[in-house]
């Protein structure tokens, strides 16, 4: 597949990213400021937090994971833009994984501002983050572990391998469920949400047609691809759900896009495109190697961005992760057959 490159809305943005530094505030263009918020011990480095200045104070998108280094990024580049922490006003969360949700219970504390996610990831936060539920999580996990055949000495590992981040959340219920295509009611601002289940089921992209502006969250990135995966927290066909989700969103005219990692960029369709042809690229890949093997097993035989080897385990569950949901929709399609069993073993001579 030939390679695309977006065009960087901001070089200098683009540069910290390909240099491994962390870029400025920047005001974006009136009334709206990128702050990046660092993420510790993570190649993503940073998540992209944006303020969008209201009346009496601000609005964020996202809020960072909650550590004192991060809660410190984000007071700093608050100051930047002429704000504090108590004049956030509300904080539109983007999806529930950690360096976008986490912060969002401390900035509540300090500012009282509103906390707001779809449903579907709201319907989440208590078996994730609550500690009197995490251990059935654990297990479901484990046992989607085990048909995947993943082998016994790294099953407990790799079943428990998301725990060492979870103190990077402070459990917040929201205060606001926001469906697809609500009006946020922002003044000064026509923001819209656009709900993009997939790398999480509530997924949420915010689109303002007057600016035409796309905050995008996880789901459309300038380099990398968001992990679309199977887990007892996904919907069973999650790249169904993905792969709608950017043919939904390619449709807006938009001239930036706005994304929660690496650095903006112009060209939404283009992209959105680049990623759906991956992603084909992907299934069939996943398809030759469906010859009688587990989902682990087909997983170890896939190109990936590093030898299998040096994968450390958390991203090695993610791999299985994504491995599966490429098969699940091959499955709905009727490319590949399930024998189940334990693991489920996985044939593409579909008869």
């Amino acid at each position: 597949m030939a390679k695309f490159v977006v065009t960087p809305a901001n070089e200098a943005q683009r540069d910290a990213w390909m240099d491994r530094t962390v870029p400025a505030v920047e005001r974006v263009r009136p009334g709206l400021w990128s702050i990046p918020v660092p993420i510790p011990i993570n190649p993503l480095r940073y998540v992209l937090v944006y303020a969008l200045e209201l009346p009496d104070g601000v609005a964020i998108i996202d809020a960072g994971w909650n550590t004192d280094e991060a809660y410190d990024g984000l007071v700093a580049g608050l100051r930047v833009a002429g704000y504090e922490i108590t004049d956030v006003k509300g904080v539109l969360v983007t999806h529930i994984h950690p360096d976008h949700y986490g912060l969002a219970g401390r900035i509540r504390e300090v500012s009282g501002a509103w906390i707001a996610l779809h449903p579907k990831d709201a319907a989440l936060v208590h078996e994730r983050y609550d500690d009197s539920a995490i251990d059935q999580l654990v297990e479901k996990e484990r046992r989607l572990l085990v048909k995947a055949g993943v082998p016994a000495l790294t099953l407990d590992e790799l079943a428990g391998a998301s725990m060492m981040i979870r103190h990077m959340v402070s459990m917040a219920k929201p205060d606001r469920l926001v469906e697809d295509g609500e009006r946020l009611g922002l003044p000064g601002w026509d923001l819209r949400a656009v709900w993009t289940p997939g790398h999480s089921p509530g997924h949420l992209c915010f689109v303002s047609e007057s600016r035409r502006l796309l905050f995008s969250g996880d789901h459309v990135l300038a380099k990398i691809t968001p992990i679309v995966a199977v887990h007892p927290q996904s919907g069973p066909n999650p790249l169904a759900d993905y792969l709608d989700s950017l043919a939904a969103v390619r449709k807006f005219d938009v001239e930036e896009v706005l994304p929660a990692h690496e650095y903006r960029f112009l060209e939404l369709a283009e992209r959105v495109d680049y990623v759906m042809a991956h992603h084909d690229e992907r299934l069939a890949e996943v398809e030759r190697a469906a010859q009688g093997l587990s989902c682990w097993d087909i997983a170890t035989r896939l190109t990936w961005s590093r030898p299998w080897e040096t994968i450390p385990p958390f991203m090695r569950r993610s791999a299985n992760g994504e491995t599966l949901a490429h098969l699940v929709w091959l499955e709905a399609k009727g490319r590949v057959r399930r024998q189940a069993g334990e693991p489920d073993l996985w044939f593409a001579d579909v008869r």
